[in-house]
């Protein structure tokens, strides 16, 4: 699960929040209700989170209900990948 955290912490930084110290962005900071990800930068994620871990995110999963935070995306991709 690290593994997942510190590639979407890493991602994260390099596409929306260039410049930003890592410590800022930690697991629980919020990522939509926080203003970090807008419905585009939610959709790159999306594509990111697909490519990086070879899973599907579903329409009604990439919301705020599990998008909002390091920690929910890295539940997400843990669940989808185990239940593969």
């Amino acid at each position: 699960m690290d593994d997942i955290k510190s590639a979407v912490q890493d991602y994260i930084l390099r596409e929306f929040l260039p410049g930003e110290s890592p410590e800022e962005l930690r697991a629980e900071t919020p990522l939509i209700t926080g203003g970090i990800l807008d419905s585009i930068s939610t959709l790159k994620l999306v594509a990111f989170l697909e490519e990086t871990f070879g899973i599907t995110v579903e329409a009604h999963e990439a919301g705020v209900a599990h998008l909002d935070s390091i920690e929910r995306i890295a539940d997400l991709v843990e669940s989808k990948t185990n239940a593969a």
